[in-house]
């Protein structure tokens, strides 16, 4: 049954100060927030929500003053930060302060841990943990407008009354199997990855069409790319509004000879014509040897998809049996990189998730039994999950006339 807590309202300097007295007593504490990001380049925040022990808050950023001191006690790394698929609360917390979450605790990554399903909405967890329901009505609601409606103040308190009665039941499944260095690996990458700026994701390289580019091409793209997410930043308005993703997938390919050859694509404001050729003239003129290399393709040999094909059958076993969740573990990628390096004899590329962390020591050995002919499977069952029963083979001695 839910611990009933009391609720408050944050709306003056007087109240926020109460409550940061609270978070300042407790760890941990559940965190979430309200935010639109339609509009703009950086989400506004419109909304904080935060459990202790002792309340609920649903903290007004409008109307409430300053936050450095609520702030300082969520970045204090002393202090445990719950949250649910928390990408953006890490951003917005790093773009508020320069600094990360004290220590961040995901619960949509544990349930992946635990083999409850990754990526899983709240409340499904919910449901899957605590067998409670919880109503998901306020979904689009705009957060900017005031004031704020009975039920939308209702909402936000929900989607923190469960955060640390998840997180208690949750983490004691994950000492109790071992996980707690599995998931701070996890957390820590979590961060890094949401606070690392586009260009250094190669986001770029994700633009509909950029596969088929050569090298110059992408450098074209590229230098293009982070001319509009800069301009996007300091415009505060979202990238595709300054430059949609088919002009710039055509601009390189294209590489337009003067601001004239920019002007002619229709949807290229004339203003900003001139920037952007600076931006495709100065990524032409820099040394071939620093631009991105081409992608890929797929050009992999009938085995080797037959056998990465084997692979994700064995490790969605695997997983079944561990309490795992597959799609945590593993992406499409990861397991064709491992293919290709041992066909090769190749490290594999640091890319890979097999190669570092707990998939390098716990997963990739199993895997590499199947590879190498040392682990030997056949069918058990055809009911439930994990219809294979798995065997080690026994080395045969060669012989002469081998």
């Amino acid at each position: 049954m839910r611990k009933t807590l009391p609720e408050h309202h944050v709306v003056t300097a007087e109240q926020l100060r109460v409550c940061c007295e609270d978070i300042a007593r407790h760890s941990p504490i559940g965190f979430d927030t309200e935010f639109v990001g339609e509009e703009t380049y950086v989400p506004q925040l419109c909304l904080i929500q935060i459990a202790t022990p002792q309340a609920l808050y649903v903290i007004d950023p409008f109307e409430c003053g300053p936050l450095d001191d609520f702030w300082a006690l969520l970045t204090d790394p002393r202090r445990i930060v719950i949250v649910h698929a928390g990408r953006e609360e890490v951003r917005i917390c790093r773009q508020a302060t320069g600094k990360p979450l004290g220590q961040m605790y995901d619960l949509q990554i544990v349930a992946g841990l635990l083999g409850y399903g990754y990526p899983m909405g709240y409340a499904a967890l919910a449901q899957s943990v605590l067998r409670i329901k919880i109503a998901k009505g306020e979904t689009l609601t705009d957060w900017r407008r005031r004031p704020l409606t009975r039920e939308q103040i209702a909402y936000a308190y929900n989607d923190v009354r469960d955060l640390l009665a998840l997180w208690k039941k949750m983490d004691a499944k994950l000492n109790k199997l071992g996980r707690t260095g599995w998931a701070a690996e996890e957390f820590k990458d979590f961060v890094e990855n949401a606070v690392r700026e586009p260009i250094e994701m190669e986001r770029w390289r994700k633009i509909k069409g950029a596969g088929g580019l050569n090298s110059r091409e992408l450098a074209v793209l590229r230098a293009v790319y982070a001319w509009r997410d800069e301009t996007a930043n300091r415009r505060n308005r979202p990238a595709r509004t300054v430059l949609r993703d088919d002009l710039l997938l055509e601009l390189a390919k294209r590489t337009p000879r003067d601001p004239q050859d920019v002007m002619a694509l229709r949807g290229v404001q004339r203003v900003e014509a001139e920037n952007i050729f600076d931006a495709i003239t100065e990524a032409l003129a820099s040394s071939p040897h620093t631009w991105p290399a081409e992608a890929e393709r797929e050009n992999d040999s009938q085995a080797v998809q037959l056998v990465t094909d084997l692979l994700n059958v064995v490790l969605a076993d695997w997983c079944g049996r561990e309490d795992l969740t597959r799609s945590l573990v593993a992406t499409v990628s990861d397991m064709r990189e491992l293919v290709r390096s041992y066909s090769k004899g190749e490290p594999m590329p640091p890319t890979c998730g097999f190669a570092h962390g707990w998939r390098k020591s716990i997963v990739l050995p199993m895997l590499r039994e199947v590879l190498e002919g040392r682990r030997a499977l056949r069918v058990k069952t055809l009911e439930g999950n994990t219809p294979f029963e798995f065997g080690h083979v026994r080395s045969i001695p060669r012989t002469k006339e081998d």
